[in-house]
């Protein structure tokens, strides 16, 4: 049995994608806003001792020039970027880390740029069969767009986590826990990569929106629901004894024709067919049965 999983989610096109922000190395504006708050500082108040209005002035605008410059100073971390708006607009992102140095007037979001973990809750959803079944998955990803992160979606995070949920129960209604008919098919329990590579699809095509990259998913916990579990173990038991008996059956029936033939060939006793029908119901019995058979010495003829 096989189902269909492929599904085209359509989301809205990015109205914004990532793009290098205009920054400075921080270090050289770092030491041009100390001279000028210094510088500043120092010309203000020689002026003021000296009664000098020109030099008051030109203090007083070299502080606030080094302040403006100072303002700008933005640090940032490995494994972090700085996403940066001007006065309303995207003016690009910073993933270069150290002390850096952009627009003053702009406001600098920080987001992490980490591989991170996300694991579902147990869900109890139905598979293909209609049998409920409960399911959790793990999926392991990263910010690859932080513009769409940003502004795509309120919080990509959370939105990461609902899609993922969303997902994960789709592919378990698409799909049986097993496989109980001849025909096979993918089921959760045996198809293990062929389901978590179509579940690492489906989520890296919902997420894709909010500018996050799927690495991987795995499902970490699968089990029929706790009404239904004993009665599917009993099914499973028996399906497992029923094989058994099979491969049991093909067996005896390989060692009885062995037996006869290697009986006809050295001629040690001749049987008519009464006979081999009864030395083959005695063998079958011994073979398959379930305990060890009691042996019965034949004292007189054979026909006896």
């Amino acid at each position: 049995m096989s189902a269909q999983t492929d599904v085209v989610v359509d989301m809205p096109k990015p109205k914004v994608t990532e793009r290098p922000a205009g920054d400075l190395s921080g270090w050289p504006m770092a030491a041009l806003a100390f001279v000028l708050l210094v510088g500043g500082a120092v010309l203000f108040a020689v002026g003021l001792e000296g009664e000098r209005t020109a030099v008051i002035v030109a203090g007083t605008a070299a502080f606030v020039l080094g302040a403006i410059v100072a303002a700008g100073l933005t640090p940032v971390s490995p494994g972090r970027a700085r996403v940066l708006q001007i006065l309303g607009r995207y003016a690009g992102t910073i993933r270069t880390d150290g002390l850096r140095w952009v627009n003053p007037i702009s406001d600098r979001k920080q987001i992490s740029t980490r591989i991170r973990n996300h694991e579902t809750a147990v869900a109890k959803v139905n598979d293909a069969d209609g049998n409920p079944i409960e399911i959790a998955a793990v999926v392991v990803w990263q910010v690859e767009d932080t513009a769409q992160a940003m502004f795509e979606v309120d919080d990509f995070v959370e939105f990461v986590a609902i899609q993922t949920e969303t997902a994960v129960r789709h592919i378990a209604n698409s799909y049986p826990y097993d496989v109980h008919d001849e025909a096979g098919g993918m089921s959760l329990r045996d198809s293990t990569d062929e389901i978590t590579e179509k579940l690492s699809a489906e989520i890296g095509v919902r997420v894709q929106a909010a500018g996050v990259h799927v690495i991987e998913s795995r499902i970490t916990h699968l089990a029929y629901a706790p009404e239904i579990a004993q009665a599917m173990l009993r099914r499973q038991q028996a399906g497992a004894i029923v094989a058994a008996r099979q491969r049991i059956v093909e067996g005896a029936v390989g060692m009885v024709e062995l037996a006869l033939a290697r009986l006809s060939e050295r001629e040690v006793v001749e049987l008519d067919e009464e006979r081999k029908a009864t030395m083959v119901s005695n063998l079958l019995v011994v073979l398959c049965g379930d305990r060890d058979a009691q042996p019965v010495v034949n004292a007189g003829s054979l026909y006896q």
